[in-house]
């Protein structure tokens, strides 16, 4: 019957068998495009999906420590870290200096480990004062280096508002600001950074 309906047309049978092959073609070439287009939206929905867990994990796993100066008498204070994070850490260098010092007035070297969720506390004696001197009012900040995944590490300065007076503490009260996740010490870092590396290089060597 279809053979009679393409004759009365006057549409020659080979005509129909030669257009098989670009009919076939053509469908073949529509049907990889929606293909391929449907590979693109997973490839992307499934990067997009990588690229959110990798910031999970690094969210819950990158170091982050607070730093607080805390004045237990007009003699004492103590310093007080604390593991933000989930991953141990090993403390290395106390840096103290005051804002209007261009590098830091004291470095106390530590090797304290320091497990994610603790607390390490130790008395700053007479380092503050190194610091501060026997009469100063004014603004003091306070950072960590810390090794973490066996990379170094150094926190943000995290500063107090201090009031020294004859030797003896007045005022040693905490400056809220926008605190920001350690960063890790490299070649590219400022100088500073620097400094802090190789000294521990130096420690280490020496030991």
């Amino acid at each position: 019957m279809h053979l009679q309906w393409f004759s009365q047309h006057g549409i020659p049978f080979t005509l129909i068998v030669a257009y098989i092959p670009l009919i076939t073609a053509v469908a073949t070439t529509v049907l990889s495009i929606v293909l391929a287009r449907a590979t693109l939206r997973y490839a992307e929905t499934t990067d997009k999906s990588l690229a959110l867990a990798r910031e999970e994990f690094e969210r819950q796993w990158s170091p982050e420590l607070h730093i607080k100066l805390e004045m237990l008498s007009s003699r004492k204070t103590k310093i007080v870290v604390t593991n933000l994070g989930r991953i141990s850490v090993l403390l290395q260098i106390v840096q103290l200096r005051r804002l209007d010092m261009g590098v830091p007035a004291l470095r106390s070297f530590l090797n304290e480990p320091l497990v994610g969720g603790c607390t390490w506390t130790d008395e700053l004696g007479k380092d503050l004062f190194t610091c501060t001197g026997d009469d100063y009012k004014g603004q003091i900040a306070a950072s960590i280096t810390f090794y973490a995944s066996g990379r170094l590490f150094r926190t943000d300065w995290f500063r107090f508002q201090v009031e020294v007076k004859r030797g003896e503490i007045v005022c040693l009260e905490p400056i809220n600001i926008g605190a920001s996740r350690a960063r890790s010490v490299g070649a590219e870092q400022e100088p500073e950074q620097e400094v802090a590396k190789d000294e521990v290089e130096a420690m280490a060597a020496n030991a």
